[in-house]
């Protein structure tokens, strides 16, 4: 077995929407074993068998969809993966509850990547820098007062995602 992270982007967990508990039992529903959700904002660790995490982004979606009548895109990344979205940030050291990590649903091309940073130098001072299949952020302040939206990146990317401080993300690495 494979211990996993699946990532739900926009998704309210532990308020009106969705509880935690709801949630690690549909993940043992469909035999997604030792589920524990982490952190309260949409993080559920669990473990599976080992397989391309796409197929398991997939499988939430529709998981998410069929119990819960929700819509979200969902990161699954396996523990080194989320490490690397850590470790590789070239934003670590500044104030790490403005750094994030945008988890990515697939490797935007340099061209997507060149006309985000292009489009976004006419609004805000952020950093950017890409990853693998992960764009780093540094808010250089709180995430809510930036203009730059993940809808703006999305858009530019021609990819969905899931931003998390990289604070976040190194405990997420640390339960695993």
């Amino acid at each position: 077995m494979t211990r996993y992270c699946a990532f739900f982007a926009s998704l309210i967990v532990g308020g009106d929407r969705l509880s935690m508990a709801d949630l690690r039992y549909a993940f043992e529903r469909e035999e997604l074993e030792n589920a524990e959700t982490v952190i309260s904002s949409g993080n559920v660790l669990f473990d599976y068998e080992e397989r391309p995490s796409e197929g398991l982004e997939e499988l939430l979606a529709y998981l998410l969809r069929d119990r819960f009548d929700l819509t979200a895109f969902v990161a699954v990344r396996k523990r080194e993966e989320i490490r690397a979205a850590v470790e590789e940030n070239p934003f670590v050291g500044s104030d790490d509850a403005f750094v994030h990590s945008v988890l990515l649903e697939r490797q935007p091309t340099r061209q997507q990547f060149g006309r985000l940073v292009g489009d976004h130098g006419s609004i805000g001072a952020e950093r950017l820098a890409l990853g693998d299949r992960c764009l780093f952020v540094d808010f250089g302040g709180p995430m809510g007062e930036s203009l730059l939206t993940m809808e703006f990146i999305e858009k530019r990317l021609a990819c969905r995602g899931a931003a998390r401080n990289v604070r976040s993300l190194a405990r997420i690495v640390a339960k695993m």
